[in-house]
This record gives structure tokens, sequence and C-alpha cells, in this order.
């Protein structure tokens, strides 16, 4: 296509959103208007998907959940008065009680305020609050937040080390649904010991964010923790920034909730147009599909060029591949799903993977963030009439002629600047366009039936590593690998056994192990 006609396909289908602001520029897909003719019937059906899920449809059906993180930034929408009141008061109390600790009408027993948030959490428990923190907290917030987003030892003592002359005045959020998810709950304990160890009372440092009347709900309460807030059963991790999840470490790192809310409000409304040019997250959805013929046989590559917008890559990761990554669709087909998604930001990547993306596998389509204000007041030129943020955008817009020129594609997203409004946006347009994609191929975007999966096999995996201590302890004796199994009833699990062993010799707890290590059947087990 000549210089001319690209033109003229971007005016076409350029999509413009005037109060926030904001370019979504999907010219440079290849789908021509036979293709949007032909996916037309399918939209009609995910544009009434979309409109049962916000009326309150079971839309989780292997939870019997309705699914209204739409609620959240529009408690109108809500499908009864209860739940409307319950998401306005959540809200107030949010906000009310940010301010108490920010005036220290709420303070730890041994200071006159808190100086610092440690967030505890995994998977959308961490990931949202984490994005949101790099991309909107100023250079000295009211409060500096820390993540324990993992259960590695290791990374949990280089962050206690580090906040170790605060701990006196951290304030603790603990953040899981069900109150029981293993990584929050080891983070929890360790945060504790810690607490401990100096003679601090973790409790009054202490807030569980949390399902109602969930086992983190109810330690909260019985040990006089300062507050709760609630994880509503109908918002999933993936989807719960805008809730106490998200709500919670934001307003008391001083980013403006309310704002945020009012900017993924804005996009959800751009998002309910039954047009799909009119529609940006329909526009996303669409071009998902094309690229990836309806299978995701394409990657998506997302970079934002602007480093606070780093995380979004990770974010996004989340939300596309645990909603979208599904092995059956919702008749019961086997149809493995999904859109597989990295990225980091650009234009770190103009020297380090576009190589490979421009000559290497095809096997991918491109996202480009554009932010268009550079920076706060004036910048100096680096050439004559060139600034930095200048290269940023030549940068931006080189690679996507690159990449275009040679048969792969990409879709442009601008934003005016990174803000509290534009953030919340960017939130809502991806929540929706997952939504759109997964009813374009049919199946639920939201259960996680893997991740349930992976988490029963490590419990699998813990509760055999009991009972091959127990064996080893009461035998008393050196044990070859097969005679232990045997003992513990899982002949046909050595090879675990074997790195459970391993494990804990290499940590020196409870068992050695002896002889060749190359040759891991030859070892004997004995207890320590």
């Amino acid at each position: 296509m000549d210089a001319a006609a690209l033109w003229q396909r971007y005016q076409n289908w350029l999509y413009y959103h005037e109060g926030l602001q904001f370019y979504l520029d999907v010219s440079r897909m290849r789908f021509d208007e036979g293709f949007v003719e032909s996916m037309k019937p399918k939209f009609e059906k995910a544009f009434k998907d979309m409109e049962a899920l916000e009326e309150g449809a079971i839309a989780n059906p292997d939870e019997n959940r309705m699914v209204g993180h739409y609620w959240l930034r529009n408690p109108d929408l809500a499908p009864n008065a209860e739940l409307k009141k319950d998401i306005v008061e959540n809200l107030e109390h949010i906000e009310a009680w940010t301010k108490k600790v920010h005036s220290g009408e709420i303070h730890p027993p041994e200071a006159s305020k808190f100086t610092d948030i440690l967030s505890i959490g995994i998977g959308g428990s961490a990931l949202g609050p984490e994005f949101v923190a790099e991309a909107l907290a100023a250079d000295f917030p009211p409060m500096a937040i820390h993540f324990i987003d993992n259960t590695d030892p290791a990374g949990i003592d280089a962050l206690l080390e580090k906040l170790k002359d605060r701990l006196i005045t951290t304030l603790v959020l603990v953040i899981s649904k069900s109150g029981t998810t293993p990584d929050t709950r080891n983070g929890a304990i360790e945060v504790e010991n810690a607490f401990a160890r100096q003679g601090l009372n973790f409790a009054k440092h202490a807030v569980a964010i949390t399902g109602d009347n969930s086992a983190l709900y109810k330690q909260a309460k019985s040990e006089g923790w300062i507050d709760t807030f609630p994880m509503h059963d109908w918002v999933g991790g993936r989807t719960s920034e805008m809730s106490a999840v998200g709500l919670v470490p934001a307003a008391l790192q001083g980013i403006d909730i309310r704002a945020m809310l009012a900017g993924a409000k804005e996009m959800d409304d751009a998002t309910r147009i039954s047009d799909i040019k009119q529609n940006p997250a329909a526009l996303l959805a669409l071009s998902w599909y094309f690229v990836g013929n309806g299978r995701g046989e394409k990657d998506m590559v997302v970079l934002p060029y602007k480093d606070s917008l780093l995380l979004f890559s990770r974010y996004l990761q989340q939300l596309v591949m645990e909603s979208l990554g599904k092995e059956k669709d919702l008749d019961g087909n086997i149809v493995h799903q999904g859109i597989a998604v990295y990225g980091n930001k650009g234009s770190t990547d103009q020297h380090a993977y576009v190589q490979q993306l421009r000559e290497g596998v095809p096997n991918f389509f491109l996202t480009l963030i554009e932010v268009l204000h550079d920076r706060h007041g004036e910048s100096p030129e680096i050439d004559t009439g060139v600034t930095t943020g200048d290269y940023l955008m030549g940068f931006l817009y080189g690679t996507r002629k690159a990449i275009y020129d040679n048969q792969r594609d990409s879709i442009t997203l601008t934003i005016p600047e990174v803000n509290p409004r534009t953030v919340g946006a960017l939130i809502a347009l991806y929540d929706r366009a997952v939504g759109f994609y997964a009813s374009l191929t049919n199946i639920n975007a939201y259960h996680q039936p893997g991740v349930e999966a992976g988490k029963k096999a490590a419990a699998a995996i813990l509760d055999l590593q009991k009972r091959v201590v127990q064996v080893v302890k009461s035998e008393g004796k050196p044990l070859s690998l097969e005679a232990l199994a045997q003992k513990a009833q899982a002949s046909d699990r050595v090879e675990t056994i074997y790195h459970i062993l391993r494990h804990l010799d290499a940590n020196q707890r409870e068992v050695s192990l002896s002889g060749n290590l190359a040759q891991p059947a030859s070892l004997m087990v004995s207890p320590r």
C-alpha cells in the first residue's frame, strides 16, 4: 500500500475520544472491509453478552458468580440498591480512613505517623497496585510503598532489611480474597515474625483486604487489626484494581482515586457503543481476532514509550493470559485459546528484541503506546530544534514503520499524559477488550481452572514432603529413594521425592543426601 493509501486508511480507522484525548490507531492491522463485515454477527452477540454481564448475569458459572468490576466505577449500574450502597460506602470509607492515616489520627503505637506501606499480595492483588504505583506515585509521596508479591525467602529478606529501621512506622496491607492464598499467607507470617523480632505488635500495623467472613477477615477481627476492607465476591483478582485492592494503596500514596475511577467510567461509556468503528475496545478485539485468526496464533508485544508505564505489559500479561488462556470453550470443546503477552518499554527495546520483531519469526503483533506530553516544564534542545522527547516519538513511529514495511502488524494507542484519569481509562479499555474477545471466541474470561490446578498440585507436593520427612525420621537410618517412596506410599512419585529431598538438603533441614549427585537413583537419604 502506497503512502497516500496508508494515510487515507489511517484517517478511516483512527478512533479519537475527545473527553479523554485518547487516540487508537488500528490502520496498521491488515484487515479489510470484508473481514469486518464477516465479524459483525459475532460482535452483535458480544455487545449483548457485555450488556448481560453488566446487568448482573452469572458470567462465571464455575463459581456461580456475577462479574461486576464495572459497577465499581459506576455504582448506578449495580443490579440492586444494596450493591450500589456497598460500593459507594466502601469508597467513602477508603477516603475517610486514608485522611486519618495521613493526618496521624490513625498511627502506629510507637510513632506519630505511618511512613511506609508494605503490601502483601499475589497475582491480581499485586500486579495492579504495582503498575499504578509505578505509573502515578509522586517522587515524594505521603507514604512510600513496597511489595511482597512472591513467596521467595531471599526476596522477603531483602525487602525487610530495607525496611528494618522503618518497620516501626510501616503499615501492612494483607490482600487475599479467600484469606488462605498460600503466597500471601506466607508473606504475612514472615512479616509478622519480623515485627515480633523487633518487639512490635503486628496487629497494630496490619490491615486486611479480603472477602467477607474469610479466614483472613476472622483473623483480623479476632486479633484487633487496624481495619478491614472488602474484596467483593463479584470482582476477580485481575480486574480488582478499582476495588479496595487497588484503591487503598493508591489513596495512601496520595493518588487521586476519584480521577482514576472517572477515567475508567468514561472509557466504559465509550465501549458500550454497539458500532465497531466507534468502540475502541471492539477495535482492539477485532484486531486481535484478525491477526491471530481467532486462535491467538500471534503474541501481543506491548511497548509503552514512557518509563512510568513500564509495568503495564506485566499487568496486561495476567489480565489477557489468565482471562483468555483456556483449554475449553463454553460448549466444552477443546479449543486451546489464548494470546501470549510480553513487553517492556520503548525505546529500550529498540536495542533489544526489536531486531527480532522486524526480521525474525513473524509470530507477533505490536502494541505501541505513545504519551504526547514529554515532561513538566521545558525541554532543552539535544540537537538544533530537537529534544529527547522528539527522539522518543521518532523511535516509536520509526519502529512502527519499520515493522509494517516488513509485513508485521501493529496497534498504536496515544494518550495525552500519564495521570490517574488516563491510567484508569487504559485499565478499563483492556478490561472491555478482553470481555469482547472472549465472546468472539466463545470462552469464559472470568475463571482460571489452570491456576487452580497449579495450586492443587503444589499443595499435593507439600503434603508429600510432610509424609517423606516423617518416614525418614521414623526409620532413623539411610534409605534409598525407591525404598523411601515405597514406605511413603508414593512409589509413582520418586522424581518428585528426589526434588523435595534435594531442596531440604540444600537448606540443611531435616534430611541429608549422600552419594553421587550426578546419579540421583544412587542417593541415600538419612535424617539430619
